[in-house]
């Protein structure tokens, strides 16, 4: 199917694959882009990923209908399509648990096992996978310390599941700025973080509203899916109701160890999880008014990663810089410039002060203000550092103070650090 798109549309699409499943089944992943396969300065990057419980399997069609949906109306001329395509970067994973999803349907709609093929083919559920560092940021909180980019135990490797590596990876080598993960069993948008910050009570964490540091931000793009959504932002869905069609994860149910707040806390992208449909495995009579209730919701989900500030870290000979640091005064999050030196940080429309930084660079501090629509340009240019140079201790290879060390070198070094401070800042696992 993703092969029949990209034949359809070979110029804006790009297939690739992520990695296997435990069974060996590709993960496989549709671009849409007009230079697919590169990424291109100041081109934010958001990606969808359904399926990941291979028993919801409403998300899987859904992002098989988009990418057609995306491609017939490129063919077609249809400017809004044509401008989200050309100026975004989208990536969509339809099953991220394609051996848990061929359990699923060769069982069927019909049946009750409500939850074969949930799990991977070791009996594991994805979604209580990534590595834990809500415990980690909960604590930075409090006792100060990073508040991005928290680097992950040094055997994460062999924590995983396969499935889950691969995305971890995947995330980890594009700069994404904004994501959706779709699931099925409730009607609602819900939003990080999703494990409680209430301390255990007889083994269960009691559910607390437990808001990230962008909480305002995430709950306007819970509001855009649930309001562009045929019936979602009514509440009452399932039999349960949720003002607005959203839901703080952690005041729903507690969640330990989901894929939406690792994005969050690993990286620059800022994930929510769309509950899309009562029953997980719809019958194929129903997938068409599914299908007419969520099409408007995915592209305008997509559409808000035009919003806030972004722009490029440069030094004084235009050089790009790379992990610069990113942070706004008053919300407690950073984020971070990609290999090309290109930033972007979603905000609500307001003033703030946002301060860019880099090890051997002086920071450069603006006051900005963000307006409701397209993202507002805010380049920084960074000075180095004049180091104060004790003629007492001479480092041996000073030499370099005055030279632009190779873009990937500096990161690096700082990286070491930055990871050691970062470990003996952690708090009690």
């Amino acid at each position: 199917m993703l092969y029949k798109v990209h034949n359809e549309c070979p110029y804006i699409t790009r297939v690739y694959s992520i990695g296997r499943s435990v069974k060996g089944r590709h993960l496989y992943v549709l671009e849409f882009s007009d230079y697919p396969g590169t990424h291109e300065p100041l081109e934010p990057e958001v990606k969808y990923v359904g399926n990941m419980h291979g028993n919801e399997v409403l998300g899987r069609e859904l992002l098989l209908q988009l990418s057609e949906f995306l491609c017939e109306e490129f063919r077609n001329g249809n400017q809004r399509i044509v401008r989200l395509v050309e100026g975004t970067r989208i990536h969509i994973m339809p099953s991220m648990n394609p051996d848990g999803y061929e359990v699923a349907a060769a069982q069927g709609p019909d049946t009750f096992g409500y939850l074969v093929g949930r799990n991977n083919a070791n009996g594991v559920d994805l979604n209580r996978n990534f590595p834990d560092l809500n415990t980690y940021i909960y604590y930075n909180e409090k006792n100060g310390g990073p508040n991005h980019h928290l680097p992950l135990p040094d055997n994460w490797k062999s924590q995983v599941e396969p499935e889950t590596k691969a995305v971890i990876q995947w995330i980890r080598s594009f700069n994404f700025v904004l994501s959706a993960n779709l699931h099925g069993g409730a009607v609602v948008a819900n939003y990080p973080y999703d494990k409680s910050f209430e301390h255990r009570v007889r083994g269960f964490r009691r559910t607390a509203n437990t808001p990230t540091p962008d909480d305002k931000l995430f709950q306007k793009l819970a509001k855009v899916y649930s309001y562009a959504h045929g019936w979602m932002h009514q509440g009452w869905n399932c039999g349960d109701y949720f003002p607005d069609g959203i839901t703080n994860g952690a005041s729903w149910y507690s969640l330990s160890k989901g894929m939406q707040d690792f994005n969050y806390l690993h990286t620059n992208c800022f994930e929510i999880t769309l509950e899309l449909s009562c029953d997980k495995f719809p019958r194929q009579e129903e997938l068409q008014r599914e299908w007419l209730g969520n099409r408007e919701a995915l592209i305008q989900f997509l559409e808000q990663v035009h919003q806030g500030i972004k722009g490029m870290v440069l030094d004084e000979n235009y050089n790009n810089v790379a992990n610069a640091v990113i942070s706004v005064s008053g919300i407690n999050h950073d984020v971070t410039s990609g290999d090309h030196g290109d930033y972007f940080r979603l905000l609500l429309p307001g003033t703030y002060t946002v301060t860019a930084t880099a090890p051997g660079f002086d920071p450069e501090t603006l006051i900005v203000t963000v307006g409701p629509g397209e993202p507002k340009l805010v380049n920084f240019q960074l000075k180095r550092s004049i180091l104060q140079a004790t003629p007492k201790r001479k480092a041996p290879n000073s030499g370099h103070r005055n030279k632009v060390l190779p873009k990937k070198v500096q990161p690096q070094a700082a990286g070491k650090k930055e990871l050691k401070m970062k470990q003996s800042q952690r708090g009690p696992a």
